[in-house]
């Protein structure tokens, strides 16, 4: 493979620094645009933020201030949802943890199985893989074994309703609440990552991941 078409890692900063993140373009990916839009609308409507997605970072940062990223972003969109890559072409990863959509969402199953076949052949570093997409992850591992190192993350889009029990081949719920809302239950507030590890650590019993967003 050229590097052009070799998959991008990120390193990351604020919250998630010292970690490193595959992700893609979240303003070119057809589910989160319709999401974006239908949350919007959700949000209007009640007078709060009631949907995730509607206030969604990604889509704000990637069509302003951080538009240069882009480029690279939508270079992995394609790499990785338009064909599953050799085997042997896939990284070596020197890392021991890693995200998967710290920008995105899953594409297709194409996607997903590259991602797989990344944890497959690093089965010493902890993958974690945030995803709202059950239409994809059900169905793809109802037939197929899940590596022991992928951990999936489901992401809650709705703000303020704690989701504890994760969806069936999931790890484990993310959730966003306000911030006086289920303070005590709050466990991904006010650190970075990697003072934390909650997120890339399995068999930990912490199942339900809840952070404190700001009022919009």
């Amino acid at each position: 493979m050229t590097a052009m078409n070799k998959i991008h890692f990120s390193k990351m900063t604020g919250k998630l620094d010292g970690l490193q993140a595959v992700s893609t373009n979240t303003v070119t990916n057809d589910f989160c645009k319709k999401r974006y839009e239908e949350a919007k609308v959700k949000n209007e409507k009640a007078g709060k933020v009631v949907d995730i997605c509607g206030v969604c970072y990604s889509q704000t940062m990637l069509a302003t201030y951080r538009k240069n990223m882009q480029n690279a972003l939508q270079r992995n969109s394609d790499l990785l949802s338009t064909t599953i890559l050799p085997y042997e072409d896939l990284d070596n990863l020197l890392v021991a943890f890693l995200r998967i959509d710290a920008h995105g969402e899953l594409i297709n199953e194409t996607h997903l199985i590259n991602i797989v076949n990344l944890a497959k052949k690093n089965p010493h570093c902890a993958i974690a893989l945030w995803t709202k997409r059950t239409d994809l992850v059900k169905p793809y591992f109802s037939k197929n074994e899940k590596p022991a190192n992928l951990i999936l993350i489901y992401s809650n889009p709705k703000v303020g309703t704690i989701m504890a029990k994760p969806p069936r081949f999931f790890d484990r719920t993310f959730n966003n609440v306000l911030e006086d809302e289920h303070v005590e239950k709050q466990n991904c507030t006010g650190q970075k990552c990697k003072d934390c590890m909650l997120c890339y650590t399995l068999n930990n019993g912490v199942d339900t991941i809840v952070e404190k967003v700001k009022k919009y």
